[in-house]
């Protein structure tokens, strides 16, 4: 890939999803765009590119932009942060919650299998706060693939071998004919898909109490991390959280979102929304 193609597509992601792809990286390019190229018949990624420019408002251009992003998941990765979020967060929220419902937001979820680890804990869950409680997960992703396949919760044998006991995997899922493991309906009555880039206003999606962007924000440049913490904090119910990743942080990112003072780990408004800013 030349220098000029490889500027082009960095661009691209980087004004679609926020995602800051160093030259380092540019193997993953044609890795990742390896589908879109055959599926259009096209043998380069400069070609690739080629039509994008041409038809820059292309429904091509946003697959493009989904297919850069990082996809890496597994059932109860960071299985501590959910715990702590069924048996602690939630049930302490309970009490207050409005019109006895706690709404979950898994921002940037892939194929759903964060919603389905929290789904499978709650239906798990003997914590009597929770009893009168009802708890909506919503799962989103840039990737119209990746909310397509968590519709359809389904997973191939490779991934429910990644994070997921035998013991849930029978409980809460069924074999099919063709070998892949097909989520119960009781968990999947607890789990709404949406897709949606976080670069974009979230408030058609509602106030969350918890929020999870975990591992998205970290391949981002600076202002769309700014950006980004910004549409989620907005969402954040007065008193709701939000976790992050590993690692990553909304610290000096946007002002009136403070380390909270009630959820270790997480982060919360300390303003009304209206007075959230992008940080200088």
């Amino acid at each position: 890939m030349d220098e000029t193609t490889f500027q082009d597509v960095a661009e691209l992601a980087l004004n679609g999803s926020g995602q800051l792809i160093p030259p380092s990286k540019s193997y993953l390019i044609e890795a990742r765009l390896a589908p879109i190229l055959r599926r259009e018949g096209l043998a380069e990624v400069s070609d690739l590119m080629g039509v994008i420019k041409a038809r820059p408002a292309s429904k091509l251009g946003t697959e493009a932009v989904a297919a850069l992003t990082s996809k890496t998941t597994g059932f109860f990765t960071g299985r501590e942060t959910l715990t702590r979020i069924v048996d602690h967060v939630l049930p302490m929220m309970a009490p207050t919650a409005a019109d006895n419902t706690l709404r979950v937001w898994c921002a940037g979820g892939a194929a759903g299998q964060e919603a389905c680890s929290l789904a499978i804990l709650l239906e798990e869950s003997d914590n009597e706060a929770l009893e009168d409680v009802r708890v909506e997960i919503l799962s989103t992703d840039i990737s119209e693939a990746m909310t397509s396949a968590a519709r359809a919760g389904q997973f191939g044998h490779f991934d429910v071998q990644k994070g997921l006991s035998i013991h849930r995997l029978l409980k809460h899922f069924s074999r099919l004919d063709t070998g892949d493991w097909q989520i119960s309906p009781k968990l999947a009555g607890r789990i709404a898909v949406r897709t949606h880039n976080l670069l974009k206003d979230a408030s058609g999606l509602g106030e969350f109490d918890v929020i999870l962007c975990r591992n998205v924000i970290s391949g981002m440049a600076r202002p769309m991390r700014s950006r980004v913490l910004l549409n989620i904090a907005r969402q954040l119910s007065d008193g709701g959280v939000l976790f992050l990743g590993e690692g990553e942080t909304a610290d000096g990112l946007v002002d009136g979102l403070k380390a909270s003072r009630d959820v270790r780990g997480a982060f919360a408004r300390d303003v009304e929304r209206s007075a959230l800013t992008a940080a200088a």
